[in-house]
């Protein structure tokens, strides 16, 4: 079994990093070799812990940033990120790692759930214009239980619990990664400060023969949201999107122009609702979207 060095960007709370590095201390088995947890400029710093290697980063410079900087200083063969609000079962580390050494070199994830036991779509399609159109559209919000809809914003349907799938990428929240292989694409782009990073690295991987893989049969519990407040995450996640965009193909101005015309479908369905007297300004919802295009870049 290879060694596995486990990195954690942090920034926030230490609360929850701590809680994970405890879970990770008590892992039954022995490929874990090392817990690195990775300070990005938290307003709180994070506490000196037993068996914890803790890098400290003079500036925040979001999720990509600080994986880098947990990699380059990991000595194990793997590396397995994960996000500081994850709780792990006590064989979690060696679950993931069996389940992917039929796939390696790869890029392997967990089936996440939330707190509640909700599935989160962690397989998913490489992401294109159409995909974000229909997630914006607020309307087929109510409408988003239903497969094909789950498939319209990209997810790929076939990563449920228990199955193994080949995917063309999976969300970072839980993600192990052979160290050379990420280290010689050069890691993150760190451009992106939250959102997309990941799927940008792993396209990249895939240009090198590096498949990423669904392990569901692996599972883990995801907070999910916790150090950022919900506007600056829709900022940062337009603007990497739009990062993305301009990166791989994507055309920004017409992926800008989509979401445009999709603000004014959901004034349509928003001015319906708000003359039905539900609570909701269709005209102050439709001003924020359109300046949150106008100001991402």
């Amino acid at each position: 079994m290879p060694t596995v060095s486990v990195v954690i960007p942090h920034y926030g709370d230490p609360d929850p990093t701590i809680a994970l590095v405890d879970a990770l201390r008590s892992q039954h088995g022995s490929v874990l070799h090392e817990i690195i947890v990775v300070d990005d400029a938290s307003p709180t710093p994070f506490p000196e812990v037993p068996d914890a290697r803790i890098v400290r980063r003079e500036r925040n410079g979001g999720f990509g940033s600080a994986v880098n900087s947990g990699v380059g200083a990991a000595d194990g063969e793997l590396a397995l990120i994960l996000n500081s609000d994850l709780e792990i079962g006590p064989t979690f580390v060696d679950d993931l790692v069996r389940a992917a050494a039929a796939w390696q070199p790869a890029v392997v994830s967990p089936q996440l759930t939330s707190p509640a036991g909700r599935q989160e779509w962690v397989g998913r399609h490489f992401p294109r214009t159409r995909h974000y159109v229909v997630e914006w559209l607020t309307p087929l919000a109510r409408h988003r239980h239903r497969r094909r809809l789950h498939e319209a914003v990209g997810h790929d349907t076939r990563c449920v619990t228990g199955a193994t799938v080949p995917v063309d990428w999976v969300i970072g929240a839980a993600m192990l990664v052979p160290v050379p292989v990420f280290r010689a694409v050069g890691g993150f782009d760190e451009g992106f400060h939250m959102n997309c990073e990941e799927v940008d690295l792993q396209r990249r991987l895939r240009s090198q023969g590096v498949p990423s893989v669904f392990a569901g049969t692996v599972t883990a519990v995801h907070e999910g949201g916790g150090s950022s407040d919900p506007a600056r995450r829709r900022r940062w996640l337009v603007e990497s999107r739009l990062r993305y965009a301009r990166k791989w193909g994507e055309h920004p101005r017409r992926m800008r122009l989509a979401l445009g015309a999709a603000s004014y479908v959901n004034f349509v369905a928003n001015g319906v609702r708000q003359l039905a007297r539900r609570p909701i300004d269709a005209r102050g919802v439709l001003c924020d979207e359109l300046d949150l295009l106008r100001e991402s870049q």
